[in-house]
């Protein structure tokens, strides 16, 4: 009776375990091994996934495990919006404004990242947004004000590019999140550096195919990968 109450336990902790997400096989010493489906990218060239024991093609660094998405990750997904939409208001001077703050800090040019986030907050006191429906203009308003904010801080740390950097992130959501809601006539990627700030906000916004990164200028310029186009 005993045998047979063992053996129902047995078969019932085998069940379970063949019922795993996760792949398990044995050993010859009756371990167990979970086989993970872990996908394996470069710390510097996101863009070059492979799997445990790759290296990447552009630099040669051994590829590393992909972080999962961690609260606080400014990745915003950029889709499509109808024209109606586009039409309501122009981003292009604001846009072009913010592209001259990514340019300056990725040729390390603090002095004239300041220059350009002060044009950058007229730019966008200078859009009009008389055409953008009640809906939406709530919307732009706390996008607008708040990459405001971020470009008057960039101003206020002048020479104090790391500081400058750190603001210029948040601005990147800030746009992202612009494009995201209103579209744009322009061709342009959004582009992501998983070394700067664990990986949780580097991201940008390039009209540039080459990487030319703003969070480290030219200690690593070309450090990171497009992750989308836009247009």
């Amino acid at each position: 009776m005993k045998k047979i109450l063992l053996s129902s336990v047995l078969l019932a902790v085998l069940v379970l375990g063949c019922n795993q997400k996760n792949k398990e096989e044995k050993t010859t010493e009756g371990q167990v091994i979970v086989k993970t489906e872990e996908k394996y990218s470069c710390p510097m060239h996101p863009e070059e996934i492979g799997k445990k024991g790759d290296t990447c093609k552009e630099c040669g660094m051994d590829l590393e495990p992909v972080k999962q998405a961690e609260a606080g990750d400014t990745k915003v997904e950029i889709t499509e919006v109808s024209d109606a939409v586009k039409a309501s208001v122009s981003t292009d001077a604001i846009i072009d404004a913010y592209l001259k703050i990514k340019n300056a800090l990725a040729n390390d040019d603090g002095k004239e990242a300041t220059k350009a986030a002060h044009d950058f907050a007229q730019a966008v006191s200078a859009t009009k947004t008389d055409k953008i429906t009640k809906e939406l203009l709530t919307k732009y308003l706390n996008i607008t004000d708040e990459a405001k904010a971020q470009a008057e801080l960039i101003v206020s740390n002048d020479g104090k590019i790391a500081q400058q950097r750190m603001y210029f992130a948040v601005l990147s959501k800030d746009i992202t999140n612009l494009i995201a809601t209103f579209g744009t006539n322009k061709k342009l990627f959004q582009d992501y550096c998983p070394m700067y700030n664990e990986g949780k906000s580097g991201y940008w916004i390039s009209e540039l195919k080459e990487i030319r990164n703003p969070y480290y200028g030219s200690e690593m310029l070309s450090c990171g990968g497009m992750i989308k186009e836009i247009q």
